[in-house]
């Protein structure tokens, strides 16, 4: 044994030398519930801070101006054809059908090649946690199956705003339910980007390229 090694573990002795309870949990009790919300004041106003700190746009409406501000972020992607999920709410797809923009269905489901060739994605969301900037989608009817919102480019999210808490713990636990019927869960925090170790940044490996998020006013 080292001599270093041996003044660490002569320090570590010094300092416990005094603690009688062998279970940390008994010794150091910590009042804490996990998915207690935070403290934040304007819950909101942190997360479209978060999710433009990902090069994401936001826009907040009122809820009965969601369906023009969907198309109107899909036009600004630049996207001419999009896919939308079975259970995407009817006003939104209406408004989505009356533009000049190339309508797909996923029924029967897509193909991947197929899915490619599509410019966007339009879906609602389940939750979102303002700390991190994150949105999490449990693929209900709504959000449609993952590949919908991996393969195409664009990806216009829907968020309402009572949908939205502080941070992951919280977030976590408004996913339990959905996560325990075994749905699955993906987590979306900006535009789809990597780097590697010399920090070149790629975009598009792994999702969408462009997140453009409509926060509905509830």
């Amino acid at each position: 044994m080292t001599t270093a090694k041996e003044e660490i573990l002569r320090r570590i002795r010094e300092a416990t030398a005094d603690v009688i309870e062998s279970d940390p949990a008994l010794d150091t009790p910590i009042e804490w519930t996990y998915g207690r919300p935070l403290t934040t004041r304007d819950v909101l106003a942190d997360f479209v801070e978060k999710v433009e700190d990902y090069k994401a746009t936001v826009v907040r409406v009122p809820l009965d101006q969601v369906g023009a501000a969907v198309v109107a972020g899909l036009r600004a992607l630049g996207a001419t054809s999009v896919v939308l999920p079975a259970g995407l709410d009817a006003d939104w797809r209406r408004a989505i059908e009356a533009s000049d923009l190339e309508v797909h269905a996923d029924e029967p489901p897509l193909t991947a090649a197929e899915l490619n060739r599509i410019d966007g994605v339009v879906t609602a969301s389940a939750v979102s946690m303002a700390d991190s900037g994150t949105i999490a989608l449990d693929h209900g009817p709504d959000q449609g199956r993952r590949a919908l919102t991996l393969v195409p480019d664009r990806h216009v999210c829907v968020v309402r705003s009572d949908s939205v808490v502080s941070d992951v713990p919280e977030g976590v636990a408004a996913l339990a339910p959905a996560i325990r019927n075994g749905s699955p869960v993906t987590w979306i925090s900006g535009g789809s980007a990597t780097s590697d170790i010399e920090l070149s940044r790629v975009e598009g490996v792994h999702g969408p390229r462009h997140l453009y998020v409509v926060l509905a006013e509830v």
